[in-house]
């Protein structure tokens, strides 16, 4: 158990000692427990209470995942005065009384510090939140806790292990113990998985809520850069970064992306999301791919056989639900430069990002720049013991926002990835989406050599144009999950959560997480 969680041990001994009945399908989907609710048969502190047993019983102990760092010691609180609203014939929407577990660099006020899995900001407790927090209040959903994450988002090494922080230890897994669960919304991807909450969030710059969605077996959404606020959320890029859903269905993604998409004064992105956002879950639809032509990069899709297998199976499904199948050649060309634009995007806005970050924190926390994280760092013998902070020293030596070689290397990254990249394959191809594999299976995590990344990823031109991408669970290889992706043009969040609402109900392909200790177990 972690330092934090121990702040709260007196929570974790009320629940236990409570003999609250749990409720009808504790672990229905939002609509179920919502239903639940509205009939009598349940009421949030029972859902809030079953939650919080099941991260006792399967986080803290048993498979010990550490996929969440901190509960909320109000959320029983909480829960009461939903309850108390219900019964007075007040219910603020659809998550009414429905808890989310939220990735441990988004703020939520109260007495949990915001950590991004640092212990330089293990005092970084700010008593606000962030704005998509105060939104999902305002519809009525429980802040039940705060999940655990790669370290500052998995940006202070190439050779880190996804997963592990320095304040919430390493997550793993719950499909397979000794597998990976991809960064760095680890947590919150496992959480999900393992039913420790019925909704969680993560973050992605590139590939960290899709990947870890992937790998742990659920869906993940990250909507179009500017749908939701990036305040109070401790930043890598704000070129990249947005928080999404992360849930076992699409349409609890949907409804939890309705609730915190909107626009924020300040953050300038967000100028265009009141105009442009929607009720996400009002047209999902099972025969919402009839009629729809979907683009398949065919060299894209990697050569592991049995990945290949898999999305072929899911391309059926497609194509029996009424999608036409386009082949799209040679997707690689004309991307020439991309990957080193947005290297170089990262490192460029990490250091003003996080400098802006830290200069407005508490008096607490005494690292107040990129440069004291450093020395931070060097300092604290756990910090480092697994990895270095290499990125980080680099980030440190660039110049600002004003440098120009940052700001053709910004155009170009966008360009390439938006304009040329995702808009003309669609565009060349007559296509309304692309979809591929999301990423390979999950690897065996190991602390001293680092990440094994396997197999594609779809992540990357949608992550650098800000462009929405959703993956979807489509089967598993030997236990360990795969997603397919489907991604669309800007704005064009509803249709990409249309088609893959439509796949989900055709595939039926999420399985639960057996909580394996690993594969070789199981053989003679």
């Amino acid at each position: 158990m972690t330092q934090t969680k121990l702040l709260f041990a007196s929570l974790a001994a009320l629940v236990a000692a409570s003999a609250a009945a749990a409720p009808p399908n504790p672990d229905a989907d939002v609509a179920g427990l919502a239903e639940a609710q509205a009939k009598g048969a349940t009421s949030a502190e029972e859902i809030v209470r079953h939650y919080l047993k099941r991260i006792a019983d399967i986080d803290d102990s048993g498979p010990k995942l550490n996929a969440v760092i901190a509960t909320l010691p109000d959320a029983i609180e909480q829960a009461r005065r939903l309850d108390a609203e219900r019964k007075a014939g007040k219910v603020r929407g659809p998550l009414h009384g429905i808890p989310v577990l939220v990735k441990d660099n988004i703020e939520v006020a109260g007495p949990v510090p915001t950590t991004a899995g640092s212990l330089a900001l293990k005092d970084n407790v700010t008593n606000r939140d962030a704005p998509i927090i105060a939104r999902l209040r305002g519809a009525g959903a429980i802040i039940l806790g705060k999940t655990n994450l790669s370290e500052w988002a998995n940006i202070r090494s190439g050779s880190s292990t996804s997963g592990w922080s320095a304040t919430g230890g390493l997550t793993r897994n719950p499909h397979v113990l000794d597998r990976n669960s991809c960064g760095s919304s680890a947590g919150s991807g496992a959480a999900a998985a393992a039913r420790l909450a019925p909704l969680t969030i993560g973050t992605e710059t590139d590939g960290s809520i899709v990947c870890p969605s992937s790998v742990n077996g659920i869906v993940g959404f990250k909507p179009t850069l500017g749908l939701v606020s990036r305040s109070h959320i401790v930043p890598i890029s704000h070129s990249q970064d947005t928080a999404g859903p992360m849930t076992r269905t699409v349409r609890d993604a949907a409804l939890l992306l309705t609730a915190m998409a909107g626009r924020d004064p300040a953050d300038t992105a967000t100028s265009e999301a009141d105009r442009r956002k929607t009720d996400y879950a009002a047209h999902l639809r099972a025969d919402a791919l009839k009629g729809m032509r979907l683009g398949v990069a065919r060299d894209r899709i990697g050569d592991n056989p049995a990945i290949k297998a898999r999305f072929e199976a899911a391309l059926d499904v497609l194509r029996k639900q009424g999608a036409e199948i386009v082949d799209i050649a040679d997707s690689r060309k004309g991307f020439e430069g991309l990957g080193e634009a947005e290297f170089e995007v990262l490192m460029v806005e990490l250091k003003a990002d996080l400098n802006a970050y830290l200069a407005e924190a508490p008096s607490t926390v005494k690292a107040r720049t990129l440069e004291q994280i450093i020395a931070f760092n060097k300092a604290e013998p756990s910090e480092l013991r697994w990895f270095g902070q290499e990125l980080f020293d680099l980030a440190q030596s660039k110049n600002g926002l004003d440098d120009p070689a940052y700001k053709e290397a910004l155009a170009r990254s966008k360009r390439l990835a938006g304009p040329e990249g995702i808009d003309r394959l669609l565009r060349e191809n007559k296509v309304d989406l692309l979809v591929a594999p999301t990423t390979g299976v999950a690897w065996k995590t190991d602390l001293v050599n680092g990440d094994q990344y396997s197999g594609p990823s779809a992540s990357a031109l949608p992550a650098i144009a800000g462009y929405p991408h959703l993956t979807v669970p489509m089967g598993v290889i030997e236990g360990l999950p795969l997603g397919i992706s489907f991604i669309g043009t800007a704005w064009d969040d509803e249709r990409v959560l249309q088609a893959g609402y439509a796949y989900e109900q055709a595939s039926n392909a999420r399985v639960e997480p057996a909580f394996k200790p690993s594969i070789e177990a199981t053989l003679p």
